[in-house]
This record gives C-alpha cells, structure tokens and sequence, in this order.
C-alpha cells in the first residue's frame, strides 16, 4: 500500500491505517527508536507511542510522505522516553552523540522551547549551504545516530573521514551559530 493510500485511511479514521502503518515502516520507526533507546520494551513502547501520534496527527495534517512524519514523531517519543529515564540507563552511544553536538552547540537543558525552535532553524539554514554529502553524513550521525562504521560503510568513506568530516561540519556549524548571535 501506498503513503497516499495510507494517509486517506487516516483520514477516514480507519483503524487498518495502523496496521498498514506498521506493515510498511515498523523497521524504519524501530531503527531511529533504537539509536536512541538500548531498552527493547522502552522502544516497544516508543513504537506504539509513534502509531498513536500519527493518528493524532492525521488530520489535521496531511503529509504528501509518512516517513518524515514518522521519524520525527519516533525520535521525539524516543528522545521523551530517553529524558524520563536518563537517570536510571543510559545509552553510552547516544550520549555520545549528544556530547559532540554539545561542543558546538553550547547544549542547555533550561532553554525554553521557542529558543529550541530557533536554534532548530539556524542549524537548519547552516546545513542547508553544505554539500548534500556532508549534509548526509551529518544527519545520519546526529538525527538517526548512526555509528561512525556504519556511516562510512554507507558513503564507502573511511572511519577517519567521516570523523574528519563531522569535525569539519560541527566546527562551521559553531562558527556558524556564533555568527547568528549565539553565545557558545
């Protein structure tokens, strides 16, 4: 089935739209979950939270394509779940990966959200100059958490270039921000 055709289910509060749903990118939702998340239950969970946003979502919004919908909804659930129990379990790969943005993003827990918003944006308008490789790699790193391995295997790039390429990137996006007016 179709994203169009999944998306009028949707619509008409079918509940088979579930169903196709999960037929069709489970594995997807499940691996941005997962990058996020080492808990199988607290993922499971988070996948269920990711059917139930969407079909809050759907309507009032009608995306032409399910999977940035679903991701963002995904990795939001996940990043949730990961806020609730960070005390308890972490996840020593998506803390890392959260460290390297910090270095150049000046990460803050208190910022409200509509300076969140804003700081969305600005890294969006920087990423948006790079070359669609480099912009590639950087979302695979920091939006699916992909491993360094697994990045270069993706792009046929060694280890070192890919780190070498993020370390470029998150030292123009510092660069970048300090220019927009962001104190790091």
């Amino acid at each position: 089935m179709d994203d169009k055709d999944i998306i009028a289910l949707f619509w008409t509060r079918a509940e088979e739209a579930i169903t196709q749903t999960a037929k069709k990118y489970e594995n997807y939702c499940r691996t941005i979950i997962g990058r996020i998340l080492p808990s199988p239950e607290d993922a499971e969970e988070c996948l269920n939270d990711t059917y139930l946003g969407a079909w809050n979502t759907m309507p009032p919004q009608r995306p032409t394509v399910l999977p940035p919908l679903l991701g963002r909804i995904a990795r939001n659930a996940a990043l949730d779940r990961y806020d609730y129990s960070r005390a308890k379990k972490r996840s020593a790969a998506f803390e890392t990966v959260l460290d390297e943005l910090n270095d150049c993003t000046g990460g803050d827990a208190t910022q409200s959200a509509v300076d969140c918003i804003l700081l969305g944006e600005t890294i969006g308008r920087c990423l948006s100059h790079l070359p669609p490789v480099q912009r590639q790699v950087f979302l695979r790193r920091y939006w699916y958490c992909d491993s360094l391995e697994e990045i270069a295997a993706r792009y046929g790039f060694t280890v070192s270039k890919v780190k070498s390429m993020l370390h470029r990137t998150r030292r123009g996006l510092k660069e970048y921000l300090i220019k927009e007016g962001y104190s790091l």
